[in-house]
């Protein structure tokens, strides 16, 4: 290797991808854009559709951004193409907001199609999907490639449809939601998804990583799985400290012994008796639901239902719910209808899901805090793109202090200080509770504002058009995910009338950044520094003067919850501010134990689902073979053999075979359904062996998860046998009626976030509860 190579290596960030041959391929495309401008419409769409033309990866470069100028009316800046370019290489491009992925993504997408690719572009919601698909639809037209987009409403035929075309932007639960049916289809004409080819991911680090782990699940629905209202309204009556403790770090809740005695007392029986353990288990749930789950944090209450609140993006998360009863405890914490449930059929993690793509790769404005991970998991480099114009923005020091009455004043002093010098501020708060308290508090000082949090994430898009107008006041959750830029001046659409709008923006732009730009301001830091850096990021976008600063409390979750043993000896200032530099470690050593608890968790996960994915793969392997092939027919005909020709006397070789392909696809799928059920009662009482023996639950778990996942498979062929063996036949040809293959009635869909092997705390208590499954 040269020497200059070693130096650029050297001074390179960790795990980044070297860009000096992506700039080379940029400036090859820059030399041949007089030549491309020469072509016509047609003339061009023919040259990037001509065999091995996309393959040049200069020469789509070249006529991939003549047909943006053309089509968007944008003309691709070279940093864009460099992103294109690292995305066809199968790498994460980190590109800040504002830089324009939307569009470097929408090439490299369509570069990956014109080689022959099908493209999945995963986004977070419905509203990304369908936008970006129909925003850069002129843009894949004229390159020769067909789009579409899937969303939560789409009909299974408007789905199939939508997957037959060369890209296809989806959410990603809808694509693994997708999947999750095909792998109960019972006619291979019913299957939706294709082969999978190529993901390309937006806000690859928020999927990839913050929701990795997040299971998918199909369930089958069967009834209600209604709480008793009597242990909400128990639970709600004892008092903190006397009858139950919390251990905010974990995020548990017991009953002390004073509390178990009050339970006793209004319930008139033994909580630990063995034959009263579903009581204890639906009073601990209770209890959890009741102070560990707050309403405007963790949840919000719209239009009769409980509506999770994503932490990584402050918004509804749709269809996500909780698991093990809670979601029907906090549904009648809240007095309202219980929603329905059923018996998990399959389900599968976004981190499962994307590993199913030969290729992948993504784009994000902040991925190298996670390079490690995005390296360990998924065998990805991050390729950071330089802004195509230097970043000006003022970035100031966290401002401490003592508590969080203190730090609220403080904010909003600093709202109405630029407020008055014109500049407009967009304020991210942790949760929406604390959205709509600072919300009362500007309004009580006279100041405007408009709050964007889970309650009214359907108004995003016009509420972040105007937050860059001059004077604006933005109260929002998490930014994570929004995809709209802030633009100095706020939307051409509100110019004064008789007013161009681009003069109008062009002068609002003018005034706001003579102000100093957009300020950006923190409430507290996020339990990642990456959603510190997505909110600080909104600020400077394209070379715009912009400004940042964090607050942070001694009592902010952060620190209580992550660093609560470590004291600020450093006296506050009369405002309550603190000073002091070594009590801004404490801030910075709570995030890196957030961070670290994540990772910790996101490998403990993997390495249980890992082992559940092997045996999946065994399961679906068999299943492919019945659903497509004739495995069932031979299979009956083996273990049948008199059986099979009296019934194909009787109704007919193809008969036989459908019926045969039913009864195994069924018993598969049961047998399948019935080990996910047998896995979590496993790992409930795999707690209380590692805990007693000091042994490794995951390796517990394996001793028997293994051996149980070999038996699947010669269980079904055997249930199968026997059900083809009792099959009838009546005028109307084979009675499968008479195999039992009853499946539900209807089927449904959610998201569930899991932490299989818990916290120390969380052990203790679910092999308390093992335990006395043990006895009954």
């Amino acid at each position: 290797m040269a020497l200059r190579d070693r130096l650029r290596r050297l001074v390179q960030k960790p795990g980044s991808v070297d860009l000096a041959p992506f700039r080379a391929v940029v400036a090859e495309a820059g030399a041949r854009e007089s030549r491309v401008r020469a072509l016509s419409d047609e003339g061009l769409t023919a040259a990037v559709t001509a065999p091995g033309a996309a393959r040049d990866d200069a020469e789509l470069c070249a006529l991939g951004r003549e047909a943006a100028r053309r089509t968007l009316g944008e003309r691709p800046f070279d940093v864009q193409l460099i992103g294109t370019l690292a995305l066809l290489s199968g790498h994460i491009a980190e590109m800040a907001t504002g830089e324009g992925k939307t569009l470097s993504g929408a090439l490299a997408a369509a570069g990956y199609a014109l080689r022959g690719h099908r493209v999945h572009v995963m986004s977070v919601n419905d509203y990304l999907a369908r936008r970006d698909a129909e925003w850069m639809e002129p843009l894949y037209t004229m390159l020769g490639v067909s789009v579409a987009w899937v969303g939560q409403a789409s009909t299974p035929e408007e789905r199939r449809e939508a997957y037959r075309a060369d890209v296809v932007h989806a959410p990603v639960s809808e694509i693994g939601f997708d999947l999750l049916r095909d792998r109960l289809a019972t006619d291979e004409a019913a299957v939706v998804l294709p082969e999978p080819s190529v993901a390309l991911i937006d806000e690859a680090d928020s999927v990839l990583v913050d929701e990795a782990m997040v299971p998918l699940v199909l369930a089958g629905a069967t009834d209600l799985d209604a709480a008793d209202p009597r242990y909400a309204d128990l639970v709600r009556r004892l008092r903190p400290g006397l009858h139950y403790a919390t251990d905010d770090e974990a995020r548990t809740v017991q009953l002390t012994p004073a509390g178990t005695r009050e339970v006793e007392r209004v319930l008139g029986l033994d909580l630990y008796a063995p034959e009263h353990l579903d009581t204890l288990t639906a009073v601990n749930v209770a209890l959890h639901a009741e102070v560990l789950l707050h309403r405007d944090v963790d949840y919000i209450v719209r239009d009769g239902a409980v509506k999770l609140i994503s932490e990584s993006r402050g918004r509804v998360a749709l269809l996500q719910r909780w698991p093990d009863g809670l979601q029907a405890a906090v549904e009648a914490k809240e007095a309202l209808e219980a929603s329905p449930s059923g018996e998990i059929l399959d389900s599968v993690t976004v981190q499962e899901l994307i590993g199913r793509y030969p290729i992948r790769c993504g784009m994000t404005g902040t991925a190298m805090a996670v390079a490690g991970q995005l390296t360990e998991f998924y065998s990805l480099q991050i390729a950071v793109v330089p802004p195509n114009r230097p970043c000006v923005r003022e970035d100031a020091p966290d401002r401490l202090y003592a508590t969080a009455a203190d730090k609220e004043v403080a904010i909003v002093e600093e709202i109405a200080a630029a407020h008055a010098a014109g500049r407009p501020v967009l304020v991210g708060t942790g949760d929406v509770a604390e959205s709509e308290r600072l919300a009362r508090r500007l309004s009580r000082a006279g100041l405007d504002r408009v709050v964007l949090n889970a309650k009214n994430d359907a108004e995003e898009a016009a509420i972040i058009a105007e937050a860059g107008a001059p004077g604006a006041i933005t109260v929002s959750t998490q930014m994570a995910g929004r995809g709209t830029d802030i633009r100095l001046g706020g939307s051409p659409a509100q110019a004064a009338p008789g007013t161009a709008p681009a003069e109008a923006a062009g002068s609002q732009h003018d005034r706001v950044a003579a102000a100093g730009g957009l300020l950006v301001i923190g409430t507290g830091r996020y339990h990642s520094s990456r959603l510190d850096d997505q909110l600080r990021g909104r600020a400077g976008r394209q070379g715009d003067p912009g400004g940042s600063v964090f607050f942070a409390s001694l009592q902010d979750d952060l620190v209580t919850r992550y660093a609560p043993d470590h004291k600020v000896k450093a006296a506050a200032d009369d405002d309550g501010r603190i000073r002091d530099k070594g009590a801004d470690w404490v801030v910075g050593h709570a995030q890196r134990v957030a961070e670290g608890v994540d990772l910790e968790l996101h490998r403990n996960t993997w390495r249980y689902n890992h082992l559940i994915g092997l045996q999946r793969r065994e399961v679906l392997a068999e299943r492919a073979e019945v659903l497509r092939g004739d495995r069932a027919d031979r299979l009956m005909a083996e273990k049948a053999p008199d059986r099979h020709a009296e019934l194909v006397g009787l109704a007919g070789t193809e008969a036989v075979a459908a019926a045969a392909r039913q009864i195994v696809l069924y018993r598969l799928d049961r047998c399948w359904a019935e080990h996910l059920a047998f896995l979590a009662d496993l790992r409930e009482g795999i707690h209380l062996r590692s805990l007693g023996r000091g042994l490794d639950p995951l390796i517990e778990f394996n001793r028997e998860a293994v051996p149980a996942g070999k038996r699947i498979l010669p269980r079904a062929r055997a249930e199968s046998v026997e059900a083809f063996n009792a099959l009838t036949v009546t005028d109307d040809g084979i009675d499968l009626d008479s195999a039992d293959l009853k499946r539900p009635s209807a089927t449904w869909t959610y998201l569930v976030h899991d932490n299989p092997f818990g916290s120390l705390d969380e052990r203790a208590l679910r092999g308390l509860i093992s335990m006395f499954k043990s006895r009954r």
